[in-house]
Order: structure tokens, then sequence, then C-alpha cells
């Protein structure tokens, strides 16, 4: 926990300084993931968000392979 949390500090931090060259969003949820292993308040959003970001990164790699197989 000692390390976790300024890490997770550091990384939602980074993420919101997205425009800089190395920095960018992907920061945001993994700093929040593991800000939610510390904070059980965090842990149903945060894994209700995950599973609905895996849905439809699904649905939307179906959606493209049903697309590609025409061409």
């Amino acid at each position: 926990m000692i390390v976790r949390l300024p890490v997770a500090l550091l990384l939602m931090l980074g993420g919101l300084l997205s425009f800089l060259p190395f920095l960018g969003v992907w920061m945001l949820p993994l700093g929040l993931l593991l800000l939610a292993v510390d904070l059980p308040v965090l842990r149903p959003g945060v894994s209700a968000l995950m599973i609905r970001s895996r849905r439809g990164l699904s649905e939307r790699l179906r959606r493209l392979r049903k697309t590609r197989a025409w061409v």
C-alpha cells in the first residue's frame, strides 16, 4: 500500500497530462485499477467500467471481423 498509492496517483496525474509525448490516457485506467486495490469504495465502479469496456471492445472487434469477411 505504501508504494501503490503514490504510484496510482502519479499514473492518474500523468493521464491528465496526456498531451505530452510519453504520457497518455492509458495511464488513467491503470492508476484507477491500482487505487481500487487499496480503496474498497472504488472497486464496484472500476470493475463495472472494466467489464463494460471489455464487452465494448469485443463487440467492436466482432463487427470489424464481420465487415472484413465481405472484402
